[in-house]
């Protein structure tokens, strides 16, 4: 059986309309390249009026490389990041920011529902001063986290403000940003540089488009020299209109809320027919699109046979079912009825 959706990813998904027709408008004629382009100038002030603030916007192609280059240019070689102990940065990008800043190392630290503390923060700065140890010079912040929870603006602006009392700078990996808007329902800038976050990794691709993620430097001063960090690394797109220009169509009209509002209500509309009809808790609190939930052995292994993908190693355990801008009503109602039909038989 397959159901031509699956909760394994919100990567799964394909383009949205409103990105798919604003490349398919970009593919016309000829157009200047590597940025210089009226699609990616366009992209770039729309994404200062969503943020309300004059800030240095670059796309790159992926996430791993926008979190990669945004913290080596925060940081020197024998400086070290501060991150979640689930944070991608952490357990999913190979090495990547390490490699990118020449060596500086991530300090992983524990915290409940995936989240970060003031405290935490303080501690792993104190802890050590001498010389021989990595001198803490980041925080990284993932928003939303990896097991689906969100920062919300009070306990960022104590975070950063920890943070920038102990003279570090703080990136937040927004892989999942605009979910944690939605959800919280706040303005992008209360998430962002009014709480005290200096750079920004905003994430495209789980909110509908084909490829493409956009650095967002609050602090311009720390851009210096990063069009040839994306250059050096290879995210220098030289057709860079077809990055950029789906980011118009999404932002035109606020469609990436209207999708990451749409994937949060099925998310939880997912976690609720857990609950009430197989009396499956969630492990975390269902604050964006992901849900997080022990299965039974017997469910688990039923739900594989009948075709459903989903992963069981991310995050903190558990199955990770990630909903995503298209995941339809019927889609998770079926997943429900599987999941009763299985318990029911067990």
């Amino acid at each position: 059986m397959t159901t031509g959706q699956h909760f394994a990813s919100d990567n799964y998904a394909g383009v949205c309309p409103e990105a798919l027709a604003a490349l398919l408008a970009a593919n016309d004629g000829h157009v200047r390249s590597y940025g210089d382009d009226q699609w990616t100038l366009r992209a770039a002030d729309r994404l200062r009026e969503v943020f309300a603030t004059d800030c240095d916007v670059y796309f790159v192609f992926n996430g791993t490389a926008a979190n990669s280059l945004a913290l080596a240019a925060l940081c020197q070689s024998y400086h070290s990041v501060i991150c979640h102990q689930l944070a991608h940065v952490e357990t999913d990008e190979c090495g990547a920011p390490e490699f990118f800043s020449n060596g500086a190392k991530l300090l992983a630290l524990a915290g409940e529902e995936g989240k970060l503390t003031p405290a935490a923060i303080e501690e792993a700065v104190t802890r050590r001063t001498d010389i021989h140890y990595p001198k803490p010079k980041v925080v990284t912040l993932t928003q939303a986290s990896e097991v689906g929870t969100v920062y919300r603006p009070d306990e960022l602006r104590a975070l950063t403000a920890t943070a920038h009392e102990l003279g570090l700078r703080v990136h937040m990996d927004g892989a999942r940003f605009a979910n944690a808007v939605a959800g919280l329902g706040v303005a992008p800038a209360d998430l962002t540089w009014r709480a005290g976050v200096d750079v920004l990794c905003f994430g495209g691709t789980k909110m509908g488009l084909p490829v493409g993620e956009a650095v967002v430097f609050f602090d311009r001063r720390l851009a210096e020299d990063f069009a040839y960090r994306c250059k050096q690394a290879g995210q220098l797109a030289s057709k860079m209109r077809f990055l950029s220009a789906p980011w118009l169509g999404i932002l035109e009209n606020d469609s990436w809320l209207r999708h990451a509002a749409h994937a949060n209500a099925m998310a939880r509309r997912l976690a609720s027919g857990l609950a009430e009809a197989a009396g499956l808790q969630t492990l975390f609190p269902v604050d964006a699109n992901g849900v997080f939930v022990h299965l039974p052995g017997v469910v688990e292994q039923g739900l594989r046979a009948r075709g459903w993908l989903f992963y069981t190693f991310i995050g903190a355990g558990g199955a990770r079912l990630m909903c995503g801008w298209d995941t339809a009503p019927e889609t998770v109602d079926r997943f429900l009825a599987d999941v009763r039909e299985l318990l029911a038989a067990s």
